[in-house]
């Protein structure tokens, strides 16, 4: 059968973008379907626009830090619009460089809501295109729990739009949007309230990284309120909102943004025709070549709900594409020792294993870890300390996992990762010659067993 695209991609976000260009540079006739914006939620309402957010941010310790190093400065104001502003023309210009790659690459792009109409058909605009493959990669959607007065709380979709800095914000949530969320407000002059349903947040990573950061961000003057819930918001003629809370105490403020989990994003996608199967949780099922049940039809990123970070998703683009239109390239993604990073203030750096994981699986655990103040914290009153940990399989020396808390460990944790994916031992670590003085050199540095 002739088809109209040998790839039809539902959603120009990371993933299908990459997919994309690269099937389209493989030989391949291939469309993008986009209804929204070029580059999906990292481009436009995720990682892009945040961390811009966090480094304006963290201009406020910076001005308080540099009059010990002998600079002069005025009383600092900062303008909340003028960043959105800037932020909003950085993101333009970036709509613009997906949109000349697609082009480009030679990628029919058809800007509107596209529809599955079967199997190998799409609608979008009125038309339908018929594919030999169709991919979905719609990624997700913040969602706010069924309570009363949900319609007054804002996601993240909403924040980077805000008109005005809230002078008060309750930030609800444990996992990594919520505590960056809620640095990026704190950092702005916001008092914030962190609210989490659970006893610590960020589950799932390392106990010590969990607790230090806990610490660190009291430190910087956050609340903290853990084993809590709201059950309803109030608007007030004033525009503050009443929140009654899980204990019954009564609490004010001026802003509620809930990062409480995202949703696999299908609506109105016309999947009633077609054979695709969800799991408990809406996510599309997928096999190891990201094949739904229904043969002709793929699905990559956050949509399959396995690990939801944008260079996941770029890296399933790639291998499908390869898959498809130049097999003799074609390697599977390795989802092993994936390094990510939690752009709080501090920031949290993180790949391999976690201590409690380690353990969990068997191994014979050695802990190396070490807390300092920053040397660029030394001449001034700001206490922040540094966490570095390693954990060491004590029978091979295998390092398992690297962990970090503190200035730039993102940046740090990019090389760390080069070293547990290649197997590096703690010997290879020590014998490495560190760059001095830095924070990094720590973790080659750290000779004495912790625990």
């Amino acid at each position: 059968m002739s088809y109209d695209f040998d790839l039809f991609v539902i959603g120009a976000g990371s993933g299908g973008v990459r997919a994309a260009r690269f099937s389209a540079g493989f030989g391949a006739r291939v469309a993008v379907a986009e209804s929204r914006y070029l580059g999906g939620t990292c481009v436009n309402v995720g990682c892009v626009p945040k961390k811009l957010l966090v480094y304006g941010a963290h201009f406020s310790e910076d001005f308080e830090n540099a009059k010990s190093f002998g600079w002069t400065v005025g009383a600092p104001e900062f303008d909340w619009a003028h960043l959105i502003a800037n932020k909003n023309q950085e993101i333009s210009r970036l709509n613009g460089i997906y949109r000349k790659l697609l082009n480009d690459s030679g990628v029919t792009l058809m800007e509107g809501h596209a529809r599955l109409r079967g199997p190998h058909e799409v609608e979008i605009n009125g038309q339908v295109h018929t594919a030999e493959h169709i991919m979905i990669a719609t990624g997700g959607w913040p969602q706010i729990p069924d309570i009363p007065g949900r319609e007054h709380a804002i996601t993240s979709n909403e924040a980077f739009f805000l008109k005005e800095l809230p002078k008060r914000v309750v930030v609800v949530g444990g996992g990594y949007i919520a505590v960056e969320f809620a640095s990026i407000f704190n950092g702005m002059g916001s008092d914030v309230t962190l609210m989490y349903r659970g006893e610590l947040f960020l589950r799932g990573f390392d106990g010590g990284v969990r607790e230090h950061l806990r610490d660190e961000l009291t430190k910087h003057g956050m609340t903290l309120r853990f084993n809590t819930q709201i059950e309803q918001i109030d608007k007030r003629a004033d525009g503050t909102l009443d929140l009654t809370l899980n204990d019954g105490t009564p609490f004010n403020t001026d802003c509620v943004f809930y990062a409480t989990g995202r949703r696999p994003m299908l609506d109105n996608l016309g999947m009633e025709t077609v054979n695709v199967e969800l799991d408990d949780k809406g996510f599309i099922k997928v096999d190891d070549n990201y094949q739904t049940s229904e043969p002709s039809i793929i699905a990559i990123g956050d949509i399959i709900g396995r690990v939801q970070l944008t260079p996941v998703a770029l890296a399933e683009g790639m291998a499908v594409a390869r898959r498809l239109f130049k097999p003799e390239q074609y390697r599977p993604v390795d989802y092993r020792h994936i390094p990510t990073a939690v752009f709080s203030l501090p920031n949290i750096g993180t790949v391999g294993l976690t201590e409690e994981e380690a353990k969990k699986g068997g191994y014979d655990v050695q802990i190396f870890e070490s807390r300092f103040r920053p040397m660029k914290l030394t001449l001034t009153d700001n206490q922040e300390r540094t966490l570095m940990k390693l954990v060491v399989d004590a029978k091979t020396d295998r390092v398992l996992g690297c962990h970090m808390v503190g200035p730039d460990a993102g940046e740090i944790i990019q090389s760390m990762a080069i070293a547990i994916k290649a197997g590096a031992t703690k010997q290879i670590f020590d014998d490495t010659i560190g760059v001095h003085p830095t924070a990094a050199e720590e973790f080659v540095t750290m000779r004495t067993v912790t625990r």
